[in-house]
């Protein structure tokens, strides 16, 4: 057997009609829920401050641990904060955004996503549901990270891919072309 991927990871959730599943958000979750955490995003987005801004996310359920660092326009899920798990002195880049959901045409899909401690997203960099980023992980700006990235490595690109990882031996990286 093989690992598990993103895609075992993620709830899928059918819906019915002619429109695609983007019209079936009401259902899922309450909009007076959605318009609070957009409100409280828009918010966390433009404060300069960090504690300020961990306050504000962890309010409306994002887990958020000591000395996290977001960069402005940095943007969570919306829909499911509270699916996202922020670890230890990690850093989210300028306008990177961590998604929790995907609306396709017959059917939504929901995952949790998790940035390790220390880990760095970079900027304008989107981390799909599903989605663990390892403990010392880097994600290059402008990725879409599709996949876990493991620990102590490096991936870019769209879609993100291995550039480099930490020697386990020296703590040194190590390209992997």
């Amino acid at each position: 057997m093989g690992a598990e991927t993103r895609a075992d990871r993620l709830e899928r959730h059918r819906t019915g009609g002619v429109r695609n599943s983007l019209w079936s958000w009401p259902d899922a979750k309450s909009p007076l829920v959605v318009v609070r955490n957009y409100l409280v995003i828009v918010l966390a987005r433009i404060c300069p401050s960090l504690r300020l801004k961990n306050r504000l996310l962890s309010w409306i359920g994002v887990t958020v641990g000591v000395g996290v660092s977001w960069g402005l326009e940095s943007t969570p899920d919306v829909f499911w904060p509270e699916r996202i798990t922020v670890g230890d002195d990690a850093i989210v880049g300028y306008d990177a955004t961590l998604l929790c959901h995907e609306f396709l045409q017959d059917e939504y899909r929901l995952g949790d996503v998790v940035i390790g401690d220390r880990a760095m997203i970079g900027a304008g960099a989107v981390v799909l549901p599903g989605v663990t980023v390892g403990d010392g992980a880097r994600v290059a700006a402008n990725s879409l990270v599709a996949e876990d990235v493991p620990p102590r490595t490096t991936v870019a690109g769209v879609p993100a891919e291995v550039v480099s990882r930490a020697d386990d031996d020296d703590g040194t990286a190590s390209s992997s072309a």
